[in-house]
């Protein structure tokens, strides 16, 4: 039987984020998109692999990435996330 893919969950704290694109351009699964305003947004957290590039490189401190819990990963699948 193959194993689950871990699940993450990633938090972008807007009252600190100053969009500065860094997340945006150094994300490896291309989890970050910029929205029309240039926003940081998380557009695929389903394809985040918990790599943590983001919180490392966030100079904001306004990025969190923590393994879902299997009711988090459950809800995401059955929303289509």
């Amino acid at each position: 039987m193959a194993k689950a893919k871990k699940r993450f969950r990633v938090t972008l704290n807007r009252a600190w984020c100053k969009d500065c694109g860094i997340c945006v351009a150094f994300c490896p699964a291309k989890v970050f998109e910029a929205g029309e305003r240039g926003e940081a947004l998380v557009a695929r957290e389903e394809d985040c692999t918990g790599c943590q590039s983001c919180v490392l490189r966030c100079p904001d401190l306004a990025l969190e990435v923590e393994e879902a819990t299997p009711s988090q990963a459950a809800e995401a699948v059955t929303h289509g996330g």
